[in-house]
């Protein structure tokens, strides 16, 4: 395998490095984070133009070097390889979710690789077949953090389109109570989007919930709604 593609990557990206923009993406993180500081519309042109490169390489193959991306933990490195994930997602199959996975528990350290991956090829998939909404439903119960925030993020494409409600409600159930703020936040984000298109069932979940709902998954779950209804879902 030619890894030329990898090291090109990494030295283009070290070619647009910013050290203050570094300091200022870090910010956005409890967990130490690598970072090149390069823009995020960049990293976007930086993937898809190396990703010309690679396109008529084998799924196995590209899947093998997003992986080399992925080990280097940077954060522009990591979102290159999820990005070219992206680009053969309808090259996926359902027993790809595997790989994506051991991606999710070996590489993904921080919100934003999380959300991009699962706002990606992982929704991309559980879209295409919907019983994979039953993995999701596993993770909520590990004790990986990322891969519970992940339970509920990876429905956040069909929520928006006010799909797939119920199953968002049973994730949301099954994470009702959890204690860490990045999973509070990530089902409570599922909830808002759902919202859009089924306000008022999701108003009715949150005020039924809401006694034992904590706070930072309340606020996110209400954002878009008028401010008469917020206001009756924070009354205690």
């Amino acid at each position: 395998m030619n890894k030329e593609i990898v090291s090109e990557v990494r030295l283009e990206l070290k070619k647009h490095a910013d050290a203050k923009a570094s300091e200022s993406f870090k910010r956005f993180f409890k967990e130490e984070v690598k970072s090149y500081g390069v823009k995020s519309a960049l990293i976007g042109k930086i993937s898809a133009k190396t990703f010309k490169k690679i396109e008529g390489y084998s799924k196995e193959d590209i899947f093998f070097l997003c992986e080399e991306l992925l080990k280097s933990d940077y954060s522009e490195e990591v979102f290159v390889g999820l990005n070219w994930a992206s680009f053969i997602k309808e090259r996926c199959v359902k027993s790809d979710f595997n790989l994506f996975e051991k991606w999710l528990k070996k590489y993904v350290n921080d919100w934003a690789k999380c959300d991009v991956f699962c706002g990606s090829s992982i929704g991309y998939l559980v879209e295409k077949y919907p019983e994979l909404i039953n993995r999701l439903k596993k993770w909520t119960r590990s004790k990986n953090r990322w891969l519970k925030r992940a339970s509920a993020v990876s429905l956040i494409g069909l929520a928006r389109r006010g799909k797939r409600l119920n199953d968002a409600f049973r994730i949301a159930d099954l994470l009702l109570q959890e204690k860490d703020d990045m999973v509070q936040k990530g089902y409570g984000w599922l909830l808002k989007e759902e919202s859009r298109i089924n306000q008022s069932q999701v108003f009715k979940y949150v005020v039924k919930n809401k006694k034992i709902m904590p706070r930072t998954a309340l606020r996110y779950a209400i954002e878009l709604m008028p401010e008469n209804l917020r206001r009756k879902a924070m009354e205690r």
